[in-house]
């Protein structure tokens, strides 16, 4: 039997529990990014109004507004269809990777702005929304290192 360590805990290759692992991940991520889509359409003036204040890309504040709640609806439908989950999880990666390149310089350069994520998670500080994000990122690697997993022939 083969193991792979991740700090955390180890995952051994051809556990039972490896595929209820990965779905309940898979399910925390998907649902966190059609929440958040959900609520940014929902609210979707207030959320484009904020983008409009963030000097760099103000301006693209309507695409923005709408390609972002659409991507990460898209990636939640990737994420639970077992043929596409891997390009789900690698792109909710990225996207997590970038909003938390926006609260890295939101912290550094402009922590007045506000967050305009979507619902509860807006209440969160900067620094919390950062720890938030590098908790989905670490669930979306262990997530990754598992689907790997089941793709070893």
């Amino acid at each position: 039997m083969k193991t792979l360590n991740i700090k955390v805990f180890s995952i051994k290759h051809g556990s039972k529990y490896n595929g209820l692992l990965l779905s309940l991940i898979n399910i925390i991520l998907a649902s966190l990014f059609a929440y958040t889509a959900y609520e940014k359409i929902m609210d979707h003036e207030r959320f484009m109004n904020g983008i409009a204040k963030v000097e760099i890309i103000g301006g693209f504040a309507l695409f923005i507004s709408w390609t972002i709640p659409i991507v990460e609806f898209l990636i939640a439908v990737l994420i639970l269809i077992p043929e596409t989950a891997r390009i789900g999880l690698w792109s909710f990666l990225g996207m997590m990777l970038v909003f938390s390149v926006y609260i890295v310089i939101a912290l550094m350069w402009a922590s007045k702005l506000p967050c305009h994520c979507g619902g509860v998670i807006e209440s969160l500080s900067w620094t919390e929304h950062l720890w938030f994000n590098m908790g989905f990122i670490l669930l979306s690697l262990i997530a990754i290192r598992l689907e790997n997993n089941f793709n070893i022939k």
